[in-house]
């Protein structure tokens, strides 16, 4: 499976990844766990002997970026376990079973077995959001607890997700000059899109995940059509939503969704799709107090 466009490509996603993760503020190190469909990278931070947190970033980005803001402060408490996606633009390598018989339950069932973990706490960004609900839907004696950031709950009602990715991402991600990628940005977050167009880094590494990274590779993710009325039930004490009022996702149905179906949701004014970036202290602080709750 191609990752990347080209190899120049990788290189360049690599080389700012690598400069993300030192701009952590924390001590960490990075291993690499075999599983069925492939070699899952995992960036290790953290407090050595705490409860551990395992965390999923989105489509189309990496660990190294998603929680370049978060890892310092929930490491203070947690041990954390940040895993880069099968078929993203991190450092995880896919190999042929991932393109033929992908099964993400099972593949989150092997990263726990390889980082010796029983169960834990999650969270995830956006698709990685999708991930936690369906392990806490799935494997719910394995997820202590679940944080669902940037994404709505998981009901089957949602527009069609290529129409909806179009609306959003177009013309900007297309031609991703300097000006497109600063302008994306700002449609993709609320007033404090600030953190992402003067940091000379990530918009530098975000620049070349929209040139480089082969988008395709995603594909074997096989979101399904939709949890029914009585699997929502079963994890609506499992699973916690952090969303944005200006997430341009949430605006199509998303933060109506949560409400009328009554799930566990705090909603954070003029913040958007990257609201664990927008609004960091926040949203650790957040975490911390979700996760304490469950003792």
């Amino acid at each position: 499976m191609k990752v990347y466009k080209n190899r120049k490509a990788g290189e360049k996603i690599l080389e700012t990844y690598d400069m993300l993760l030192k701009e952590w503020g924390c001590e960490f190190t990075e291993i690499d766990l075999q599983t069925e469909y492939g070699t899952t990278h995992v960036i290790v931070s953290g407090k050595e002997y705490g409860e551990p947190m395992v965390l999923f970033h989105g489509v189309g980005d990496d660990s190294a970026l998603m929680w370049i803001f978060n890892a310092k402060a929930l490491g203070e408490k947690y041990r954390l376990y940040a895993v880069d996606l099968l078929g993203g633009p991190g450092k995880s390598r896919p190999n042929e079973n991932y393109k033929k018989k992908y099964d993400e339950v099972k593949w989150i069932d092997e990263v726990l077995s390889g980082l010796n973990l029983e169960k834990a706490m999650f969270a995830g960004v956006s698709m990685g959001g999708y991930l936690v609900q369906l392990y806490a839907l799935k494997r719910p004696e394995k997820v202590i607890k679940a944080i669902s950031i940037s994404g709505a709950v998981h009901a089957g009602t949602k527009k069609n997700g290529a129409k909806t990715l179009l609306k959003i991402f177009l013309p900007e991600a297309l031609f991703p000059t300097d000006k497109n990628v600063i302008k994306l940005l700002k449609k993709l977050s609320g007033k404090n899109y600030a953190v992402f167009t003067e940091n000379k880094l990530i918009l530098e590494h975000y620049k070349y995940l929209l040139r480089g990274f082969n988008n395709m590779a995603m594909n074997p993710h096989h979101v399904s059509d939709g949890f029914s009325s009585e699997e929502i039930d079963s994890i609506r004490d499992k699973v916690v939503f952090l969303v944005g009022d200006e997430d341009p996702f949430e605006k199509l149905g998303g933060k109506q969704l949560l409400i009328d179906l009554k799930m566990n949701a705090t909603f954070y004014p003029d913040a958007g799709h990257g609201l664990n970036h927008e609004l960091a202290e926040q949203i650790n602080q957040k975490i911390i107090e979700v996760m304490a709750s469950t003792r």
